[in-house]
């Protein structure tokens, strides 16, 4: 918030106006840094199989709005907002990718198993993207979807595709809450595609 727009809020002679500019500029300068939440990578699910394939997992696609590492709530009309005091520890789909990788890991599910650029020669990529990750304030709960692609690496072709989802209940809309839920809403989903993944 300027000091012209908290000026034009005073001219206009609004009280709720001049109240909302107020809060916002306390809301700037109190400068408390957001709390940094983490994704876990499930673990302990059991081996679920496993294949000799080389896979290579590409950072997920995304919309603009999900290319961040903020924690994010969709109200009913499907407008989005960022949950305040509240961050990722990193990009959404950077930090998927990596606790997808791990989970990979986890289960021992494949030969092996790394992003892009980590020198294997794949035999095939794990194509993803995220349709969404976030809180429905409607519903109070998690929502996570991805879709996944198996692509073969030498043909391009994809073998195979799905579309995964979870919801889980928040236990309230604020940082813990809301991120204990989307982790816990993710965790299935890449249990499924781990399973899935062959």
């Amino acid at each position: 918030m300027t000091i012209e727009a908290l000026q034009t809020a005073l001219g206009r002679g609004s009280l709720h106006g001049l109240a909302l500019s107020v809060a916002l500029v306390l809301a700037g300068c109190s400068g408390s840094a957001p709390t940094t939440f983490d994704l876990s990578a499930p673990s302990g699910f059991g081996r679920v199989g496993g294949s000799g394939a080389t896979m290579v997992v590409a950072r997920p696609t995304t919309v603009q709005a999900l290319d961040s590492d903020r924690v994010i709530v969709k109200d009913s009309s499907g407008a989005l907002s960022f949950l305040g005091g509240a961050q990722w520890a990193d990009q959404i789909p950077a930090l998927i990718q990596t606790r997808l990788i791990q989970t990979f890991e986890n289960a021992s599910r494949i030969g092996s198993v790394s992003a892009p650029g980590q020198g294997i020669t794949p035999t095939v990529q794990l194509v993803t993207d995220i349709r969404s990750f976030n809180i429905d304030a409607a519903s109070g709960s998690a929502v996570v979807e991805i879709t996944a692609k198996i692509v073969g690496d030498a043909s391009g072709k994809i073998q195979r595709a799905r579309l995964f989802a979870a919801r889980v209940p928040a236990v309230g809309v604020d940082g813990p809450g809301a991120t204990q839920a989307l982790d816990r809403a993710l965790s299935q989903v890449l249990i499924e595609i781990v399973r899935w993944a062959r």
